[in-house]
């Protein structure tokens, strides 16, 4: 195919190609051409400009193909238009002859047609250059059409709309011509040529003015015969042009373009009205306006005609606008209502006309008005309430006439009806939409819509009634607050007007719809609720009796409102149950013998009336079983059965009542049979075993009834064929956006569309599609879609003879019938049996003996033949079933080969069509095809079939066999992929674009195809990159046919190809096809386009996002005008597209499609995303802004900013988004969340002022989020402050988010403030409104959380401005301190539990921030930089904040105890229900305990910590909370806790009351983290831990743990069971610090019973002491019994986590080591250093006898850590684990356990071994060099000085760590030597002579040596001078240590070091710094020594005459300088001396 890519065709390369290859050739040169010449330079063009004519027009007559043709003759128009133009004119003449040719062959055709296509082309490329040859082509052109058939008359049309185009206003001489010529098109009998001349007209009426004004009459009248008999498309296309000409007509009256000419008529707006209306009431038989109604009768309109017409309406009210409809609202809804009303009789003279017109005005009304922005659309709603106000007056009227007969058979009432059940449907569908926004129009009382609304219930007409009930379940989903209040007041006017039939039904049905709303409102509503409707209902049931004439509509009613009362869920019904079941008991007779005599007995009414209540009580209990299924236990199913056997005799009785009794009863009993049917099909079949036989009877008698007349295939069949086959069939079938409308055409014309009033009971039921009105079938037709899905399952159950019997009967029943009875029986028969496969394939039974395949396949068979392509449809996936079942593979060749004979034999296409299907199905559930051979078979039979062109529908159904038969084969069809593919472009190429259906099954078997190659497509080989060509090119071809359906095929095709093979997708004309299909007005291929971006940007969004908005600035028409592109981009344009769309998967699609590219892009184009958001929220601001200003007057005294936060958007900017919805506001809110998310993971300057400050200086186009803070807080104030309650919470969320990222971040400007302080007006102002009192629960709860994360944030610091927002908290907490009873009823008390729990946690939260920050203040200053903020938030926030909440204190922690114990009785196990409190807890009630759970669940973990924390306040020890108590309900709190006994008095001591809260945290605690969920949460577990912290922080309750040795365990059991599941280090180390206070607790324990033991023995002898601690006197630790083996499990479990070499099982033995240390992180450091306090905490909680078992344990992982994690650091720093391991070292070596008596000599043992490993780490070898000495010497010294001295004196060990210091001393290192020193001179201080000499005799004379070098050399820098004073210390210690004798002789060697520094006066003021410093440190000394030893100070200097001149000198030098130097030399030796005092305080 490369070879085609050139300017001119490669004519040597196409001429040695095949046919079929020369077309495909051509084609792929055309298009490359095309883009070639717009980006060729025009004289490159000219220079080859003749030969391309000469090449374009020499394939003119080669018969090209209707997409060649269309393509050549753009190449053609772009030629021109770039090249010279002189040589055109011969072009059109040849084009023109190529037409007039008398050449009428078949062959000749495709020349003709594409010379048409090519003029066409010309003269809309180059318009007005033409302009003198135009009348000549256009005469001929028409001359042509006279003898076209429909293709030529097809493309003449197209041909012609293009020159109309080109020509403008130029080709008005013609004008006439042209539109006589449409005209005659415009009916023509070819559905294409009728689309194609609408679009003709279309162009035409752009310029020709009597099209809408002299003949504006007969245009309409031309339309509307035009629908008659027309298909989807021609009614899109003709209402287009309707709709255009009548807003042309009406636009025109404006003075402008039309003034000059006087000739036109004014037309009005009723005018245009009236002509529309004329159509929709009359069709299209003539304007007769006088004699209208006289003609013949009644015939009324057709369907098709009414339909087409209700899509001109909307297409004229759209055409003119928003504005104008606004505008002109209140006329255009009289006219539209006036449709449905009396004084036009024929349109609603039957029931089944009236509902087609009432569907048609609903229509109407939704695709108008729901396209208006939200104040138009509560304005409309206005206008539609007085409509209904004035029809109301008309009722009211006629009711108040006293007799009974004229006021029922009134035509006024009848009149109005119609108009007031589509009003109210409207104004219900309206305020669904407007949501909770719709607030303000509910609350208008001038409007009165709930009055209006509520005074047409009791209306005489029942479809009024339903209406208004309907309407009102609308109000109530779209503002639940209205649900309680409408509720409460139909039951009341229910309960008053009992004795009015019309009330009784209508507040009924009100009742029943507002039960099924409370599904859609998620807060719920009373549980009491359902009791009153329940003993209303049981009234009603009672009552019906006593009046007859009432009887029926009390019974009715009853029975509705127990049915609708189960749709609440088992938590209401089952305490309703017992009652239920009774009444059903009752209603039917006991035993058949009481049947017979009731036979006897009735009369017509009366059976009217037993009927209607046992079809009622049917639904009813049909309703509890598909509502509560979790209450069918085996008990209810026992108690539901008995009364069945009695209604199925009833069923099998019916026939001979209604001999009996006739006509009245038909309806009563079709419903009855209708809802048992609908019972039994949700019964499990085993429940009426006994019965099926004659239920089977029953419904084959159904089925096949003699008086069923008409055949409604269309709602029986659909559900019973595959989804795949159904896009055989009409388009109708499929979802379009006029499904609504087009329904009844599917319908032939004696049934009627669905409608409320056939049956009432859908009222309540969850509708499927989104908010439309149920729409339920009429009972004749509901019957037998019950009857059908039953029969599937009873003959699946009966006996196997029974089973052959019925199908053959059936089978018979079809052969006896004629004509159309034939039809519908057959329809009913196959639809059964179809059933009867599909349950059996599903249920995996199997089909009974043999001979029952033969009944089953004749009657499939049958089918297969059927005229009508449903039943084909449902024939071949009842064929394919069949195999599935029988599963044999011998049966399905058989059938297979039954289908092959037949397609060789028959001719007629319906046989073709139905068996090729049956073909592609056969596989369909048998895994795939299996059989190569099988395979070759079908494709070639297929192949024929699908080139027979004499008729398309075969080769649609054969194309389509063929995609099944690819798709069902998989990797087997390689081999005839090829083939096939060439035969798919063929068919593109060859058929003609008017067979629709034919491109769209070649689509089908394209896509198969690309799915079967799958990623082989990505390959490079020659053959398969041939393929991918032609795939391409398929794509290509479908992409431009006009056929929306194939060019939605083609688009899942590329996107199939973009996922295999994405880089072989032109992605930039993709996009280009996407954005142009965007807003398409069919419905199927925006969710085409949308599918595909959904997965491009999955993966490129960026990409898609710039091509989108470069082909926007490129193209100038193409785009449709809808999508704004060019501005907002193609993510604005897809927001735009979001907020008009009303198509739930197209939503979610867009919806998936901006997430995906938000996640990839929103960091990158940051300000274009947050102005998106921002425009979406804004455009409604000025709508909410009036609600919010009053709400801040109060605070305009003290902070102006407060009332400007709202004002600031008065700039009348259009907007890119008009008056987007709520629902779209709602998602740009959730955007703006993502957006903060996204920046998360990005750049940490988007969370930093000051840096994103700078970057931005560097380069101004790096954008981050921290600049956008204004936006974010100002996005999230309009969200929350909206009228829209999900918006509201939308908002609150975005302003949580906001305050929790930005609440750290500094301002640079004001150091010491935030930069969110700046926004403290905004939040307030944001919040306030959620604590109104009529704010609905969840919004408060949500605003709570705000409110505590606000101030919990420690953004303002000010008391005074934290104050606003604290004082919400306060009023919540006013508001629920009175318990569950006192908050709102208007909702479920659920609801009010989670209010309740919502502002307890808050100010938990809050509560524990104060806390917190109180600690920390109190803490003393470390640094100070802490001071300048303690001064901001220290004196007048820290404490203040916590004396804020100080002051509701008592109450809090009455209210958080009683919430935690509601918590604790609400988690117990379900076996102690029994035992719980009957009437709840102090915030739930019992029937809502299920509900309040997950409030529960979200909120405990907080409350448990301030609970823990108050406690630890008040010491445990507090008075009793009681007190004050008394506004509380009753009194809740933990003391009332289990008391169950009848004494309520009995006062609990305050120590059990401390025990049971102790207890209840405890449990609480353990119970959540011994089981941790899932799901549960970060902050749950943290929050659960710093409880117990708070907890054990106390006395009392460590004395409690301390004393209960299990509960320690337990607790420390389930601490090691969360640090194994949970890995988060702050979780670990929260644990690790409870082990370590139950630790602590323990040994608090041990040593009191220790001090007691004692005190009370006094005087006796020690040894008699009983042992106290772990291990008593034997040492034995019992697993699972003891605390220290619970700890050391859990220790080693942390320790081994972060050092796996310390266990002894990965490294082989203990001892040896030979792996580098190791640095851990700063968490694993963290973590190690808590374990190892807690190990040498150990030994204290033991026995003497018990330490010695833990010791070696102990000490052999303190050692370990040290080991593994001595790195040497610069400095001679420790790492934190070796800091650690030494504190735990020297704690555990000073354990008085050493010295006990009982453990003394084997703790000796022990340590001395742990001192060796120490020693043995240093190894001769050299192998361990790594490690620090200094670590490793410290803990030398940590055994020297913390063990008694027998440990380390035995000589061994003694001269090894001797050893250790000379080779230390060694090092030249002088941060280790500086260490060295230090540890020496502890050393030498010991008072113990036996330790400390030993080392003195052999270290000092080293050390004399070391000092005199650096005497003789004088230190260099600072370390050096560091080294020497640290030397002279040990020096001086020494003498201080010595005794008298030797004393004399140290001091010698000491002072000829110190004077040898001296300098006198003249060297001082030259010396360098460190001389000097060493000077004045030795001149110090030598004064300190002086004195101290003067008699050895004397001799000396006697004996040095030199030494004694220096110090003389030196201090003479001194004495000038010296008052000034002392103070500095004083510190630096104080910081010398700081370095080993810190030392010391660490471990020594």
């Amino acid at each position: 195919m490369e070879l085609a890519h050139s300017l001119l065709l490669n004519e040597a390369a196409y001429n040695q190609l095949g046919e079929v290859q020369k077309a495909e050739f051509i084609f792929d040169w055309l298009r490359y051409l095309e883009k070639l010449l717009l980006a060729t330079s025009r004289s490159d063009v000219k220079e080859k400009q003749k030969t391309l004519v000469e090449q374009l027009l020499s394939l003119l007559n080669s018969s090209p193909g209707p997409p060649t043709r269309k393509l050549l003759a753009k190449n053609l128009g772009i030629l021109y238009s770039i090249g010279d133009t002189f040589s055109v004119y011969e072009t059109i003449d040849k084009c023109n002859d190529l037409i007039r040719s008398k050449d009428d062959s078949p062959s000749y055709l495709p020349n003709k047609l594409a010379a048409v296509v090519c003029l066409g082309s010309l003269y809309k490329k180059l318009g007005r250059i033409l302009a003198n040859t135009f009348t000549d082509t256009v005469g001929n052109i028409l001359k042509a059409m006279k003898s076209a058939e429909s293709q030529g008359r097809y493309e003449i049309m197209l041909s012609l709309q293009n020159i109309l185009k080109g020509l403008g206003a130029a080709a008005a001489p013609c004008h006439r011509d042209v539109y006589k010529a449409a005209r005659s098109c415009l009916t023509d009998r070819s559905m294409a040529v009728r689309c194609a001349a609408a679009k003709c007209l279309l162009e035409l009426q752009n310029e020709a003015s009597f099209m809408w004004s002299t003949d504006l009459d007969s245009v309409a009248t031309l339309c509307f015969k035009s629908f008659e008999g027309s298909n989807y498309d021609v009614r899109i296309s003709v209402s287009k042009l309707l709709g255009a000409v009548l807003a042309k007509a009406i636009i025109s009256k404006h003075p402008g373009a039309a003034a000059p000419r006087q000739n036109i008529r004014r037309v009005s707006l009723e005018e245009v009205l009236e002509l529309l209306g004329t159509g929709f009431l009359r069709g299209s038989s003539g304007f007769l306006r006088v004699s209208g109604d006289m003609l013949k009768g009644t015939s009324s309109v057709s369907r098709d005609v009414r339909v087409g017409v209700t899509q001109a309406y909307v297409v004229f009210v759209s055409t003119l606008g928003a504005a104008w409809l606004e505008k002109n609202f209140a006329a255009f809804l009289s006219h539209i209502l006036s449709l449905v009303s009396q004084s036009h009789p024929k349109v609603t003279q039957t029931q089944i006309d009236a509902v087609c017109s009432r569907r048609c005005v609903s229509f109407i009304l939704r695709a108008t008005v729901g396209g208006l922005g939200e104040k138009a659309q509560i304005a409309a709603a206005k206008d539609i309430c007085q409509a209904i106000w004035k029809l109301k007056k008309v009722v009211d009227a006629v009711m108040s006439d006293s007799n009974l007969e004229t006021r029922l058979g009134s035509t006024d009432v009848a009149a109005s009806q119609h108009m007031l059940v589509c009003a109210l449907q409207e104004l219900g569908s309206l305020i669904h939409s407007l949501g909770t926004t719709a607030a303000p129009l509910l609350q208008d009382s001038s409007a009165g819509i709930l009055d209006s609304v509520i005074s047409m219930i009791p209306h005489p007409s029942v479809s009024v009634q339903l209406a208004a009930a309907w309407c009102l379940h609308c109000i109530a989903v779209a503002s639940p607050s209205y649900l309680m209040p409408l509720l409460d007041r139909c039951l009341e006017r229910l309960t008053i007007l009992k004795s009015s039939p019309e009330a009784v039904t209508g507040f009924s049905f009100a009742v029943a719809a507002l039960l099924g709303a409370v599904k859609h409102c998620p807060l719920g509503i009373p549980h009491g609720k359902g009791k009153i409707i329940m003993t209303l209902a049981e009234d009603l049931l009672c009552s019906a009796a006593q009046n007859s004439r009432l009887s029926a509509q009390r019974t009715q009613a009853g029975w509705l409102l127990i049915a609708a009362l189960m749709t609440l869920g088992s938590a209401v019904v089952s305490h309703h149950l017992a009652r239920v079941l009774l009444l059903w008991k009752c209603v039917f007779p006991v035993s058949p013998k009481d049947l017979e005599t009731e036979k006897s007995r009735g009369d017509s009414f009366t059976w009217q009336v037993t009927l209607e209540g046992r079809a009622g009580a049917l639904c009813a209990v049909k309703s509890f079983v598909s509502h509560c299924g979790d209450l069918l236990t085996e008990e209810v199913i026992q108690r539901l059965l008995p009364p069945l056997p009695c209604a199925v005799d009833l069923l099998t009785q019916l026939s001979s009542i209604l001999k009996t009794y006739g006509s009245p009863l038909k309806t009563p009993s079709l419903v009855y049979r209708q809802r048992l049917y609908e019972l039994l099909i949700l019964l499990p079949p085993e429940t009426y075993e006994e019965n099926l036989s004659a239920i089977l009877k029953e419904l084959a008698a159904d089925l096949t009834a003699p008086d069923i007349q008409v055949a409604a295939s269309t709602f029986l069949l659909p559900p019973l064929c595959h989804r795949d086959d159904l896009l055989l069939l009409s388009p109708l079938l499929q979802e379009t956006d006029h499904r609504f409308i087009e329904e009844q055409l599917l319908l032939c014309n004696g049934i009627a569309c669905g409608s409320l009033e056939y049956d009432p009971y859908s009222i309540y039921k969850k509708d499927v599609e989104g908010d439309s009105v149920p729409k339920p079938l009429p009972p004749t037709l509901s019957v037998i879609s019950a009857a059908v899905k039953l029969f599937g399952v009873v003959c699946a159950h009966v006996g196997e003879a029974q089973r052959l019997l019925t199908l053959e009967q059936l089978l018979d029943s079809i052969k006896h019938t004629k004509g159309t009875r034939q039809q519908v029986v057959q329809l009913h028969v196959v639809s059964s049996v179809s059933s009867f496969l599909k349950y059996v394939a599903g249920s995996k039974r199997n089909l009974g003996p043999e001979e029952m395949r033969r009944p089953a396949l004749a009657l499939v068979m049958g089918a297969l033949e059927s005229p009508s392509p449903l039943l084909r449809c449902a024939a071949a996936e009842a064929w394919a079933r069949l195999t599935q079942i029988v599963d044999d593979g011998t049966f399905t060749a058989a059938l297979a080969q039954v289908s092959f004979d037949r397609l060789k034999s028959a001719r007629d296409a319906v046989t073709r069509t139905g068996h090729s299907l049956a073909l592609g199905s056969l596989h369909r559930y048998l895994g795939g095809i299996s059989s190569s051979q099988h395979l070759n078979s079908c494709v070639g039979i297929l192949y024929t079939l699908s080139q027979d062109s004499t008729s398309p529908d075969v080769q649609t159904w054969a194309l389509h066999a063929l995609s099944l038969i690819i798709d069902s084969a998989g990797p087997l069809y390689y081999m005839h992929v090829e083939p096939t593919l060439s035969l798919i472009i063929m068919l593109l190429l060859n058929v003609p674009p008017t067979h629709a259906e034919v491109h769209q099954s070649l689509g089908r078997c394209l896509n198969a195809l690309i799915t079967t190659l799958g990623p082989e497509l990505q390959g490079n080989s020659t053959s398969i990159s041939t393929l991918r060509t032609s795939c391409l090119l398929g794509c290509a071809v479908m992409q431009d046919n006009p056929d929306c359906l194939v060019q939605a095929q083609a688009i899942s095709c590329l996107q199939q190809l973009h996922m295999f093979a994405p880089r072989h997708v032109n992605l930039s004309s993709l996009v280009s096809s996407l954005c142009v299909n965007l807003c398409s007005p069919y419905l199927l291929l925006r969710r085409a386009v949308l599918a595909c971006l959904r997965q491009l940007v999955q993966r490129e969004a960026a990409e898609v996002s710039e091509h989108a908005v470069m082909l926007a600035k490129d193209s100038r028409e193409e785009l449709t005008p809808d999508a704004n592109i060019r501005e907002v981009g193609l993510e604005g344009a897809l927001l735009t597209l979001l907020d008009k769309e009303t198509d739930q998967r197209l939503c979610h699609d867009i919806k998936e499609t901006l997430n995906h590219m938000l996640t990839s892009m929103a960091v990158d184009k940051l300000s274009f995303w947050l102005k998106l958001c921002k425009d979406v929220l804004a455009a409604s601001a000025d709508f909410t802004a009036v609600t919010c200003v009053d709400t801040m007057q109060e605070e305009e005294g003290d902070k102006g900013d407060d009332a400007s936060v709202l004002t600031t958007r008065n700039d009348d900017r259009s907007h890119p988004f008009t008056n987007p919805r709520w629902a779209t506001r709602v998602f740009a809110a959730e955007c703006v969340c993502r957006i903060i998310n996204q920046c998360e993971h990005a750049h940490s300057a988007h969370f930093d002022i000051a840096l994103a400050q700078e970057m931005r200086k560097r380069d101004s186009r790096n954008d981050f989020l921290v600049l956008h803070l204004a936006d974010l807080v100002r996005m999230a104030f309009m969200a929350a402050t909206d009228h829209s309650d999900q918006l509201r919470l939308s908002g609150l969320e975005t302003l949580l988010v906001v305050i929790r990222r930005f609440a750290a971040i500094p301002e640079p400007e004001f150091p010491g403030h935030v930069i969110l302080e700046q926004y403290q007006a905004n939040v307030g102002a944001a919040l306030r409104p959620a604590f109104t009192s009529e704010t609905p629960p969840d919004v408060t709860a949500k605003a709570c959380q705000v409110c505590s994360a606000w101030i919990a944030s420690g953004v303002v610091s000010d008391l005074n401005d934290l104050r606003r927002v604290h004082q919400l908290l306060v009023s919540s907490l006013t508001k629920i301190q009175a318990g569950k009873e006192a908050l709102s009823h208007l909702y479920n008390e659920s609801a009010s539990t989670m209010e309740i729990l919502a502002v307890l946690k808050a100010w938990a939260e809050v509560y524990i921030i104060a806390v917190e920050r109180q600690k920390t203040h109190r803490q003393p200053l470390k640094t100070p930089t802490c001071s300048e903020e303690s001064v901001r938030n220290g004196s007048h926030s820290s404490d203040g904040l916590l004396d804020l909440v100080l002051t509701d204190l008592s109450t809090l922690s009455r209210l958080w105890l009683a919430a935690l114990q509601d918590f604790a009785l609400l988690t117990l196990p379900s076996e102690f229900a029994s035992q719980l409190p009957v009437e709840g807890g102090a915030f739930y009630t019992a029937e809502t305990s299920e509900n309040a759970k997950l409030h529960y669940y979200s909120s405990w973990a907080l409350i448990l910590h301030a609970t823990a924390l108050w406690l630890t306040s008040t010491g445990f020890v507090v008075a009793d909370p009681d007190e004050g108590a008394s506004n509380l309900s009753r009194p809740v709190t933990p003391t009332s806790m289990c008391q169950g006994s009848s004494s309520g008095a009995t006062v609990k001591s305050p120590e059990d009351v401390y025990t049971d809260r102790f207890h209840l945290i405890l449990g609480i605690s353990v119970e959540f983290l011994c089981s941790l969920r899932s799901d549960a949460t970060m902050e749950s577990i943290t929050a659960c831990l710093h409880a117990l912290q708070a907890l054990l922080d106390v006395p009392w309750p460590r004395s409690k743990i301390g004393s209960d040795q299990d509960l320690g365990i337990e607790l420390l059991n389930v601490l090691h069971r969360v640090i194994l599941t949970r890995e988060s280090p702050s979780i670990q180390l929260a644990s690790l610090e409870v082990v370590r206070q139950i630790i602590c607790a323990a040994q608090e324990h041990v040593k009191e019973k220790r001090r007691s033991a004692e005190v009370d023995d006094g005087a006796a002898e020690k040894e008699t002491l009983p042992e106290f601690g772990e291990g008593k006197d034997t040492g034995g630790l019992v697993p699972g019994k003891s605390l220290v083996f619970a700890t050391l499990e859990l220790c080693v479990c942390i320790l081994v986590r972060q050092l796996p070499e310390l266990n002894p099982k990965l490294t082989g033995s203990p001892g040896e080591k030979a792996t580098k240390p190791q640095m851990l992180s700063e968490d694993g450091s963290k973590l190690v250093s808590a374990a190892l306090i807690i190990l040498s905490e150990l030994p204290a909680v033991c026995s003497p006898e018990g330490s010695i078992s833990v010791l070696p344990t102990i000490l052999y992982l303190t050692i370990g850590v040290l080991r593994e994690t001595a790195v040497r650091f610069p400095g001679g720093q420790f790492s934190a684990t070796v800091a650690a391991s030494l504190q735990a070292l020297k704690g555990i070596l000073s354990s008085p356990m050493a010295r006990a008596e009982k453990s003394h000599t084997a703790w000796t043992d022990l340590l001395r071994s742990a001192l060796t490993t120490v020693l043995d780490c240093w190894d001769p070898d050299g192998t361990h060099q790594e490690l620090d000495e200094v670590s490793l010497l410290t803990a030398i010294t940590v055994f020297i000085l913390s063990t008694s001295p027998e440990v380390t004196t035995i000589p061994c060990l003694q001269n090894r760590c001797i050893e250790k210091f000379k080779v230390t001393l060694e090092i030249k290192d002088p941060m280790v030597q500086i260490k060295t020193y230090q540890l020496l001179l502890s050393i030498f201080q010991y008072p113990n002579p036996a330790v400390s000499y030993p080392y003195i005799y052999s270290l000092v004379s080293s050390i004399v040596e070391q000092l005199q070098e650096i005497d003789k050399r004088k230190p260099e820098d600072a370390t050096e001078l560091q080294v020497f004073k640290e030397g002279i210390k040990v020096l001086e210690a020494l003498v201080a240590v010595a005794e008298e004798r030797h004393r004399a002789q140290l001091v010698a060697c000491l002072l000829p070091i110190l004077i040898s520094f001296l300098l006198d006066e003249n060297a001082l003021g030259s010396a360098t710094s460190i001389m000097r410093n060493l000077h004045d440190f030795a001149l110090q000394n030598l004064m300190h020594i002086g004195p101290q030893y003067s008699s050895v100070f004397k001799s000396v200097m006697a004996s040095s005459p030199a030494l004694k001149a220096r110090l003389e000198a030196a201090i003479k030098g001194n004495q000038e300088s010296v008052k000034v130097r002392i103070p500095v030399s004083t510190h630096t030796k104080h910081s010398g001396k700081n370095s080993s005092i810190q030392l010391k305080t660490n471990f020594l």
